[in-house]
């Protein structure tokens, strides 16, 4: 049949006989029986001291196939095993020339099964494959698909739009892991987005999938980085950003000199990475990367536009902001202007040179973005005066209050300092993450008092999803707020609620954080919430789950009518005895 001649393909070329031939014997003869004898006796092993064993076998009930193919596996291993030794030994040219020799003489058996491992073990061993033959592979689906990587690898360099279709499904899977932990049900301070270390991620599916891909061909890391450049360009996802920097560092675990040393941005990337793994960045590294900064040359501006997406990865841009808050905070303590800290103005410097990166990359004009001088003559001394006013607000509390009573806490804002979140794409960046620490601080006055001019922000970077995630991460430290009318109604009528409609994501945070937090709200104030919150026909399958999930845990806690009815009236509330399903 026909898959008994796939079996055999290529046998005659060799001048081996087959079955094809075995049967014209028999057609064309006289006497079979001569005639398989002595087909046997051609086309059998030939070695004399087996002549006379195979008849005991015969004696023994051994089919002569499960003999030879015994024979054959045996032989098969050896081959294998001496392959991957010539492949070792002697000279260079000598051993590829005995390599191609076998790789002629066996290439046209490769779609025989029993053959196969054989060819591509030495297809695998040959830094160069023939062309003819990368062709002939190429062609084929289930060679292609059999082949070794290092094969691969030769036929992906000439050929971008077959290496791009196997690269692809493992970039959307990677956007969709990180989006997944964005969105994760588990909602906590200590467990987020940023807490892998970067060596954890680099050990990463995709990632570990991409560097063996590449290894070590500078042509193939060269397409990748233009996938991701050109995705970045195409979605704006910052997440392409991340993998540029966790690719090449995967590179440099494996010390693959032959990548890392033409990647101009190995070094900076490797010292950042260490900032990140600290999540900050002191003196010494920050003299570092200035160095690198300011080392780019003339007619080498171009790497500006890869230092841009090394400076954009959300986990850069997270430990530089981080920094900048902490170095705010001392400075408020050495009561000096941010203007007069070179260390301060580094990270605003790299900052503004990452959040840069599209505009960089879209219109190919090489150079760092202008500092606006309001933002450190006006906007961070504005940051500080907030940081003053909650020592100012901690000390009064303490003193003894005198006749004039208690001193509040200063609930307006500075007009402009909404307005610089509203314009200026750095301020905001600092501002938000200055939001953060003071959530993370649980202090909630300052919270609330900041809270309004998240509502409109440049290019809405409050309702963007790192953002929320880490707020409503930080917001379980104010569990116990939850209770207060005014605060809920700040927080969602004044905050959440005011995007939902138009943002996806923003509707699911709110969701996420409901769910974790929903027995912490006033039940009058969660019912509101509940009916806010129902799926528009235009939500998707994500809202309506949630919301679902939400509905579900309400349920369960729902005290029954009777409970309610029979409530003696009394001054003090009864302490509630949880019912099992309230746990």
């Amino acid at each position: 049949g026909p898959g008994q001649a796939a079996m055999y393909a290529g046998l005659q070329e060799l001048g081996v006989a087959n079955g094809e031939d075995l049967k014209e014997t028999l057609t064309n003869c006289t006497e079979p029986l001569k005639a398989i004898e002595q087909f046997q006796t051609e086309n059998g092993v030939l070695l004399p001291s087996l002549q006379s064993a195979l008849p005991f076998l015969d004696l023994h009930g051994t089919p002569r196939l499960e003999f030879h193919q015994s024979v054959f596996d045996e032989l098969r291993e050896k081959l294998l095993e001496r392959v991957s030794a010539i492949a070792l030994e002697g000279k260079v040219e000598e051993r590829y020339k005995k390599l191609e020799d076998l790789l002629e003489k066996s290439f046209s058996l490769v779609k025989m099964p029993s053959i196969q491992p054989v060819v591509m073990c030495v297809m695998k061993h040959l830094p160069k494959v023939p062309e003819k033959k990368l062709k002939l592979v190429m062609a084929d689906k289930d060679l292609y698909k059999a082949c070794a990587v290092e094969v691969k690898r030769q036929i992906w360099q000439d050929n971008q739009a077959l290496f791009g279709d196997e690269v692809s499904p493992l970039l959307k899977q990677y956007i969709l892991e990180k989006e997944n932990i964005l969105f994760s049900n588990d909602i906590s301070v200590l467990h987020n987005f940023f807490s892998p270390s970067p060596k954890t991620r680099r050990q990463g599916e995709v990632v570990q999938k991409l560097t063996q891909m590449i290894g070590k061909n500078v042509k193939l890391y060269d397409m990748v980085l233009q996938f991701l450049r050109t995705l970045f360009l195409r979605t704006r996802n910052v997440h392409y950003c991340t993998l540029r920097a966790e690719l090449l560092m995967s590179l440099h675990d494996l010390e693959i000199s032959e990548i890392c040393t033409v990647d101009p941005c190995h070094k900076f990337t490797w010292c950042l990475d260490a900032c990140i793994r600290e999540k900050f960045v002191d003196n010494k590294r920050a003299r570092e990367l200035q160095g690198f900064l300011d080392g780019v040359k003339k007619g080498q501006e171009q790497v500006l536009g890869d230092l841009s997406m090394i400076l954009c990865d959300p986990f850069a841009i997270n430990t530089l902001a981080l920094s900048t808050i902490r170095h705010l905070q001392d400075l408020v303590g050495q009561d000096t202007l941010p203007r007069e800290s070179p260390d301060l103005l580094l990270l605003l410097r790299m900052l503004s040179l990452g959040q840069g990166a599209w505009d960089m990359i879209d219109s190919q004009v090489f150079k760092e973005p202008k500092m606006e001088a309001e933002l450190i003559t006006k906007f961070l001394p504005m940051l500080m005066s907030f940081v003053v006013d909650d020592h100012t607000f901690n000390v009064d509390q303490k003193l003894p209050s005198e006749e004039k009573g208690p001193i509040p806490y200063p609930s307006t804002i500075p007009e402009a300092f909404t307005k610089f979140l509203q314009e200026n794409r750095i301020a905001c960046e600092i501002g938000l993450y200055y939001i953060l620490h003071i959530t993370k601080q649980r202090n909630k006055n300052a919270f609330l008092r900041l809270l309004p001019a998240l509502v409109e922000t440049f290019s809405d970077l409050a309702f963007s999803d790192i953002f929320l995630h880490l707020l409503t991460g930080n917001l379980t430290l104010l569990g116990d707020e939850f209770a207060l009318e005014e605060f809920c109604t700040s927080l969602f009528d004044g905050f959440f609620l005011t995007a939902c409609s138009r943002k996806e994501n923003v509707h699911r945070h709110v969701l996420r954080l409901l769910l974790h937090l929903h027995h912490k709200v006033a039940p009058a104030k969660l019912e509101s919430l509940q009916k806010a919150l129902e799926p528009t026909k235009q939500s998707g399958e994500a809202v309506k789950e949630l919301h679902n999930q939400l509905s579900e845990k309400l349920e369960l806690h729902k005290p029954s009518p009777a409970e309610v009815s029979e409530t003696p009236s009394m001054e003090l509330p009864l302490p509630t005895v949880p019912t099992p399903a309230s746990r």
